[in-house]
């Protein structure tokens, strides 16, 4: 049995990769209600704690997953990444530019064989390089030899262009290198995700409003009409998505369906996101949007715990018991 604890957990895009890859979850930990009652959902056998990760102790989270340090396989995390994203302030004063040091502390607590941290791109460049070090720098001094690279999720079976930053580090002692999983898949486009799909969860736009006068000039492709106080773009049929984020759902930064004149559909984001049609989610369109576009794609995260498991964990467990 190969076990993770999952920090930042969301509605469960991670909880789900693993899943898919043959893990146990022996907690997780969110501070979003409405995440937690969609990750409850769909993960009703996974413990989860609720509430401020500051407030959890690397002790208390051993007590809940039934654990003694030094035991658990992966220590999975996504800390926010809104204070670093390029489509944000980028102020290094944002709060939650700091929460991945509950990562850490948790992580030097609880000592894991290996850990995943996933970011967005704009971690690594422009002014919040810096930070970037610094994480690297406290990684590292938790114990472990760590390597971060760029992944983009079009690669591992995501209908989406989606470039992330993804830590992996191997506790100093196991005495293995991190390496990362090579592309697996063509780009899927946007055709073959939206394949036999039925559509129930529309966005509403108001009639005659800005945004719905602006629809028929949006054409198809990456690049859409953009301004300084707006950003819409179009699908392309062939073509994977372009990055599902938090603000597309809005009149202010939208992404539109290839050839109708309107947003995109839950259940065709669920899609974009590599999410299975039965995964549920619960609340308004605007809270259904936000729970996917701040998700790890599940099938992204299936093939980094499939090559963990395969490639470094196995590894592990020869160096300890080389007979088996």
């Amino acid at each position: 049995m190969v076990t993770i604890i999952s920090l930042f957990a969301g509605c469960g895009g991670s909880s789900l990769g693993y899943k898919l890859a043959g893990f146990k979850e022996l907690l997780a930990v969110e501070f979003d209600k409405n995440a937690v009652e969609v990750f409850k959902l769909n993960f009703p056998d996974v413990p989860i704690y609720e509430g401020d990760i500051s407030n959890l102790s690397g002790e208390d989270c051993m007590k809940l997953a039934n654990i003694k340090s030094g035991e658990l396989d992966i220590l999975d995390g996504s800390p926010p990444c809104q204070g670093f994203s390029t489509s944000g302030s980028r102020k290094f004063s944002d709060k939650r530019n700091v929460l991945f040091k509950e990562y850490v502390r948790l992580l030097k607590e609880l000592q894991p064989k290996v850990f995943v941290m996933e970011n967005v791109t704009g971690l690594v460049k422009g002014v919040m390089k810096q930070i970037f070090l610094e994480i690297l720098d406290d990684l590292k001094n938790a114990g472990y030899k760590v390597k971060a690279e760029i992944l983009n999720a079009k690669f591992y079976n995501v209908p989406q262009s989606r470039e992330r930053v993804i830590f992996i580090g191997i506790r100093n002692d196991l005495n293995i290198e991190p390496i990362f999983p090579r592309p697996q898949t063509k780009p899927i486009t946007v055709k073959e995700a939206f394949k036999n799909l039925e559509n129930k969860t529309f966005p509403k736009i108001v009639k005659d409003s800005f945004v719905a006068k602006l629809f028929p000039l949006i054409r198809p492709g990456i690049q859409g009409v953009s301004g300084k106080y707006f950003n819409y773009s179009r699908l392309d049929w062939n073509k994977p998505s372009q990055t599902i984020m938090k603000e597309c759902h809005s009149e202010t930064s939208l992404i539109c369906h290839p050839d109708e004149n309107r947003g995109l559909t839950i259940e065709e984001a669920k899609r974009l996101q590599s999410f299975p049609d039965d995964f549920e989610f619960i609340g308004t369109y605007k809270k259904q949007w936000n729970r996917i576009g701040n998700s790890v794609p599940p099938n992204l995260m299936r093939a980094i715990a499939l090559h963990i498991k395969d490639n470094i964990l196995l590894k592990a467990t020869k160096k300890y018991m080389p007979d088996l």
